[in-house]
């Protein structure tokens, strides 16, 4: 079996959904002819023994703002140090101080001083190993520059893969001066890359449009085929709509689902005793005040963070799983990885606001939920779901698992062997 040396911050068990993506490729890869070795920074426990995982030394370069503050090391600082402060607000000077201190100290990312321990791990795998190519999988980006320096002295062929965008990101924290600098690093480091991977095709376009001189690829994001709720256990007795995972301020909000139901409830259409909207997740201040403009104080309820199994149950047990789709009209590549976590958990999805995009587009090749993007749209469908739920007891997952299962780790995996397959050789190996 061929190895491929995958380059990931995230990997299990640092819990954190952008894990989800490289375990996917270490688990389903051999199915393929290609094994993974994973390299990483140290794992905060044991990594599962059925992979192959190095872990070096790492330096976050966050890391004494985040004990000054007594934060958690593992989550983003700005969210964390506006919880700390009680900060309600979905912007505040706060997000502009923190992000430029940020963009100075952390200059490409908090991660890069896991660089030289990395590219010093990666050469001792590259000479010992019969590695034939290397996967960089980002964020954090520096995962790619560790990649370009393996490249360039190895002579291996490499896969960047972009589950978020580098300059062209959606959530790009950083004024313009930082993005004309950045920007030439990136063109820099994927200018020895041999295939570009994004994960959706507008994304795929994007890059394409920057580098124009590279083969880009779409391979998007996939549910574990093993975390399938095959079996499902009992739905919750209330009208539940559960949101899993972080928010964005600025760029998703609740607002409109907020609206419409605050709408039905005065109308006399639902019984707002037999509702509740969950969030589980880093609390946000603001959802709290919105939730108080529209009158939904003890039906928005925030649980904060839980594990990871908690909230996969939270999904499997509710009547609706709730998206927020992104706000802006540029980013139409935007799936999140939470659309592919609500497949497996096989309730239906309400995807609400934003504008018609990729999303829409697979909840209507799954059959798996439905999309509104009008408080008009959101308002009928809530009704058309309570009525449902009121009349049987429980909202119907109607999804075509044949379509379902194209959008599974395996289905990934495959597609990125098929690419590994199409590489050239290694220069310095037969």
């Amino acid at each position: 079996m061929k190895r491929v040396l995958v380059i990931t911050y995230h990997f299990p068990p640092r819990l954190a959904v952008a894990s989800l993506r490289p375990l996917g490729l270490a688990r389903y890869l051999p199915e393929f002819g290609w094994e993974a070795v994973i390299l990483t920074a140290a794992l905060p426990d044991k990594p599962d023994p059925q992979f192959k995982v190095i872990e070096t030394q790492y330096h976050d370069s966050l890391g004494f703002g985040k004990r000054l503050l007594k934060l958690d090391s593992q989550s983003p600082l700005i969210a964390q140090a506006k919880n700390k402060l009680k900060i309600r607000s979905e912007k505040s000077p706060l997000d502009f101080i923190l992000a430029t201190m940020g963009g100075i100290i952390a200059y490409p990312d908090p991660q890069k001083g896991w660089q030289r321990f990395a590219v010093e791990a990666g050469k001792d795998i590259l000479q010992q190993e019969n590695i034939k190519a290397i996967i960089s999988t980002s964020p954090p980006v520096t995962s790619h520059i560790i990649a370009k320096r393996l490249k360039t002295e190895f002579k291996i062929p490499w896969i960047a893969d972009f589950r978020d965008l580098w300059t062209q990101n959606h959530y790009y924290l950083y004024g313009p001066l930082r993005k004309v600098v950045e920007r030439r690093l990136e063109l820099n480091t994927l200018s020895v890359a041999d295939v570009l991977v994004a994960t959706s095709q507008p994304w795929a376009d994007d890059l394409h449009s920057l580098h124009r001189q590279k083969p880009v690829h779409s391979i998007p994001n996939g549910f574990d085929p093993a975390e399938v709720n095959t079996t499902p256990g009992n739905l919750t007795d209330k009208f539940t709509i559960t949101y899993t995972g972080n928010l964005y301020p600025g760029k998703q909000s609740p607002e409109p689902l907020f609206a419409a139901l605050r709408d039905l409830i005065t109308e006399g259409s639902m019984d707002a005793s037999d509702m509740e909207v969950r969030f589980y997740g880093s609390e946000a201040g603001w959802i709290e005040k919105q939730a108080e403009r529209y009158g939904l104080t003890g039906i928005v309820r925030q649980f904060g963070m839980v594990p990871r199994e908690i909230a996969l149950n939270k999904q499997r047990e509710s009547q609706l799983l709730l998206l927020l789709k992104w706000s802006d009209t540029q980013q139409r590549g935007v799936y999140t990885a939470k659309i592919f976590e609500y497949l497996a958990a096989r309730r239906p999805v309400l995807a609400v606001g934003g504008f018609p995009d990729v999303v829409d587009q697979l909840l209507d090749e799954t059959k798996a939920g439905v999309s509104g993007q009008s408080g008009a749209e959101i308002k009928a469908l809530l009704l058309r779901l309570y009525q449902e739920y009121k009349s049987t007891g429980a909202v119907s997952y109607s999804g075509d698992e044949a379509e379902t299962s194209k959008y599974s780790h395996r289905e990934m995996s495959k597609k990125f062997a098929t690419i590994l397959d199409s590489l050239p050789a290694r220069i310095d190996q037969p």
